[in-house]
């Protein structure tokens, strides 16, 4: 008979099984990122690789965390479904036990979210067992060696994962996102922020712009946090202090490439910088940073149907 593994090299497998499992979890969230509609921020990347040492011991900190809260909880209570029901402790009970403990897992995530849809939780739930199951199926196995053979293969799958997500992009099989390649006659006509605030452009090169908000660089521009997420969810900003209303030019600069478009904006009475062109071919918009751009948070204008 086998000896059991020392807990403590237990511990060890399931943080690396875990983190190689995060590796290939970012992989996929990056490729699935780069095909959605956002901002450029191609700038993330130098600050992600300078703060690589501090990410790396994070996660291996996170990964202790989660292989005895979760992890080691799934092996004993799977263990305890196989002297129970079956009389011995068996493997298939594993990812029964991973299912259960995922559920409270997904489940807790959803209330504290305020709900979420039944695909996202069915597959939340789905990776969650799946995460959970190889982990605790390696902590409970007595083979010896282990440690090089889950490395191996665990370094080919993310590699294995990042090779298929470039031959995706480059054959075309995944649609890298990009902003819409908008004409000058693209932008005529009239274009709103959805919360009363609107701007017209006419052919002519002339703009006009009625309550549209003109300071999102100064911290102050918002009162609160809170004003500032009413704000982003369709609600109206409190006073006009910072709205722009008034009349002058417009130009359009097509720039080396569709990331670089800007239109830019002239008008005595406000001081509102370039905006940045977004969204898509059926949907474009025009967008400023609100505050820091490493946030993300966009006051955008989109194309109304009524027209100029």
């Amino acid at each position: 008979m086998k000896k059991k593994r020392l807990w403590g090299l237990s511990l060890l497998l399931s943080i690396l099984v875990l983190l190689l499992e995060a590796m290939i979890a970012l992989i996929v969230s990056v490729c699935y990122g780069i095909t959605q509609e956002s901002p450029n921020a191609g700038g993330g990347s130098a600050m992600f690789v300078l703060l690589l040492p501090v990410i790396a011991v994070i996660a291996t900190v996170v990964a202790g965390a989660l292989s005895v809260g979760l992890v080691l909880p799934t092996v004993r209570l799977g263990d305890a479904l196989g002297r129970r029901l079956g009389g011995r402790e068996v493997w298939w009970w594993v990812p029964v036990a991973a299912g259960a403990v995922s559920l409270l897992v997904v489940g807790g995530i959803v209330a504290l979210a305020g709900g979420a849809g039944p695909v996202a939780v069915a597959v939340g739930w789905l990776l969650t067992t799946a995460a959970l199951t190889v982990p605790a199926l390696l902590w409970r196995s007595r083979r010896e060696r282990i440690f090089g053979p889950v490395l191996l293969w665990g370094v080919i799958a993310v590699v294995l994962t990042a090779v298929l997500g470039g031959v995706g992009f480059w054959t075309g099989l995944i649609q890298e996102y990009h902003p819409p390649a908008l004409t000058s006659a693209d932008i005529v006509g009239r274009w709103s922020d959805g919360k009363g605030g609107t701007v017209t452009f006419t052919a002519d090169g002339r703009v006009a712009a009625v309550a549209v908000d003109d300071d999102l660089d100064d911290p102050g521009a918002f009162d609160d946090l809170d004003d500032l997420n009413d704000f982003e969810a369709g609600g109206t900003r409190d006073g006009d202090d910072d709205l722009c209303t008034g009349q002058g030019t417009w130009t359009h600069e097509h720039g080396g490439g569709r990331w670089s478009q800007e239109v830019s904006i002239t008008i005595d009475s406000c001081t509102f910088d370039y905006w940045n062109v977004g969204g898509t071919e059926t949907r474009p918009t025009l967008y400023q940073y609100i505050g820091d751009p490493d946030s993300w948070d966009l006051y955008e204008l989109t194309r109304t149907h009524g027209g100029p």
